[in-house]
């Protein structure tokens, strides 16, 4: 049965003409690739090439991991349904909502049509494909599995991108429930408790003690608030600056996450699950374990683990057995290590290390659900506190003065 023809297409373009000149304009192809290469032989250079109806601007868009994820297995279904890689290529990019996503495919099926290797197309896209990817797929088209390899990648950053969400989302919401609160108190003490502070200014007598703490933290609020504002920005952009440009602050950071209580435990646990994870995917696709390793060090997250793994890959090196260098760095615990000791010894390593990264993800989401779960009432209790404690306090004299009316009658 012979391949069904591509469809001829308009594409919309932006180039240089011969003399330098910017021109845009239609031209009609069955695939970017083709539409580049007649654009070239009308003497346009540079040209940016889109389908009609789709915008060039689309470019500036943005690519997260989970969309990398979902290409994943999408690819790896087309693929097991026996369907070509290029036309894999074609009908995943249609299928896509994310113009930027969608650009990137297509700019893999065209470095695929121009003799590359879906490896070495990867190899274009670093930002979206890390080593660890490229290397898992070229060990798939070496072996000549590729399907097999693209579901096995799929399932790793399926789970690798799961477990952050889980982690961003526990966090996300005590973040966005205090930063309401503090904006609500900061409305309250500039907005509202000056109008009380006027009208209990007219009563003549001393307010109480509370009222009076109220209505000063409001005044100071009001004259030094924007400078506090200022101040507060500016620690922030400093931290966030420090953080980007600096290696040691970083590597100083992911030692103290790992000693915060509740936080350090789940942030260890998340790291063994990557570590077990990456070397389960990696050692299962035939990677030998050195450069297995090295990919583990680099997807662990954490400097402390980043080095751990980079010292057992200097022991298995030099001979040593991977479950005795990892207990000799004395930071993996003691159920990773017997589970990977036991994986050694039956010769089914990957299987055990996906037991383990299966074993402490779980734990992540546990770990994260009770945290979640004793955080709610702790941050009602603090809302509470806060802002009743403000309305209280800016009432008292009211009722004070309720009862010295009742009193006097």
């Amino acid at each position: 049965m012979a391949a069904a023809t591509e469809q001829t297409v308009t594409f919309v373009y932006e180039g240089v003409d011969k003399k330098g000149l910017k021109v845009k304009g239609e031209v009609a192809g069955k695939n970017e690739a083709q539409a580049k290469a007649q654009l070239r032989k009308q003497g346009i250079q540079n040209a940016k090439v889109k389908k009609k109806g789709m915008s060039l601007l689309a470019r500036g868009g943005k690519v997260s991991a989970m969309d990398v994820a979902i290409f994943t297995r999408q690819m790896s279904t087309m693929m097991r349904a026996g369907v070509p890689l290029l036309q894999s290529f074609d009908i995943v990019a249609d299928g896509l909502s994310n113009a930027k996503m969608k650009e990137v495919v297509l700019g893999l099926k065209t470095h695929v049509e121009g003799g590359n290797s879906f490896a070495d197309a990867l190899k274009k896209y670093p930002e979206y494909f890390d080593d660890l990817f490229v290397s898992l797929v070229n060990a798939g088209e070496q072996s000549g599995a590729l399907e097999t390899m693209l579901d096995r990648v799929a399932t790793y950053k399926e789970k690798s991108e799961a477990l952050k969400l889980k982690i961003k989302k526990a966090m996300k919401y005590p973040a966005t429930v205090l930063t309401i609160a503090a904006i609500v108190t900061v409305i309250l003490l500039v907005k509202v408790v000056p109008t009380f502070a006027e009208l209990f200014g007219s009563f003549g007598a001393e307010l109480p003690k509370p009222t009076q703490v109220v209505i000063g933290i409001s005044e100071w609020l009001q004259a030094w608030g924007i400078v506090v504002a200022f101040i507060i920005g500016g620690i922030g952009f400093a931290f966030g600056e420090t953080k980007k440009r600096s290696k040691a602050f970083r590597d100083q950071l992911d030692k103290i996450y790992l000693k915060l209580p509740i936080a350090g435990d789940i942030i260890m646990k998340a790291t063994i699950a990557r570590y077990s994870r990456t070397l389960a995917t990696t050692f299962a696709a035939g990677v030998p374990l050195i450069e297995a390793l090295r990919s583990c060090a680099d997807a662990a997250g954490n400097v402390v683990y980043y080095n751990a793994i980079m010292k057992i890959r200097d022991d298995v090196a030099t001979g040593q057995q991977l479950t005795f260098s990892m207990r000799s760095t004395g930071i993996f615990p003691a159920m990773a290590v017997q589970m990977t000791a036991i994986g050694e010894e039956a010769g089914s390593l990957d299987a055990m290390l996906d037991k383990v990264a299966t074993y402490y993800e779980a734990e992540v989401d546990a770990a994260v659900d009770g945290l979640t779960s004793m955080m709610e009432p702790l941050i009602m209790a603090f809302l509470g506190i806060v802002v009743g404690g403000l309305l209280i306090a800016m009432y008292m004299p009211i009722f004070q003065m309720g009862k010295a009316i009742e009193g006097g009658g």
